[in-house]
């Protein structure tokens, strides 16, 4: 019963994935525009955060608008199958869930920021007065 109820979900994930990145393509908001030296300063700060993602997570989808709308140049790591990217969010964060933030703070600590409502109020924060 578990694999079939798998074999679903995976089948549901191939015939809605694809509609789901086009609607996230029609759908993206315009990214704010800032000043040059402004924009260096957060390209510069976005340097310290990394974004674990399913590519066709309804809520990663919710994370990377809002990135966009904040004009936010966050590298984007795929967790989804097994690999070193995985691997580094299971040991990172305690858990392979998504959408979560890898947050490198000044000091060398590294933060790990799981839902996304609590991504999402962290970059605007501190990139949406920026």
């Amino acid at each position: 019963m578990k694999t079939l109820v798998r074999l679903f979900f995976k089948a549901l994930r191939i015939v809605l994935g694809p509609f789901m990145l086009l609607w996230e393509r029609l759908t993206r908001p315009r990214g704010i525009v800032r000043p040059a030296a402004t924009q260096a300063e957060v390209e510069r700060q976005c340097r310290d955060l990394v974004l674990y993602e399913f590519r066709t997570c309804p809520f990663c989808i919710k994370v990377r608008q809002e990135m966009h709308r904040l004009a936010l140049p966050i590298e984007r790591r795929d967790a989804q199958h097994p690999g070193p990217h995985r691997d580094a969010l299971v040991a990172g964060g305690g858990k392979a869930m998504v959408p979560c933030l890898r947050i490198a703070e000044a000091g060398g600590d590294v933060r790990w920021l799981y839902e996304s409502g609590a991504i999402i109020d962290f970059l605007r924060n501190r990139f949406g007065n920026a």
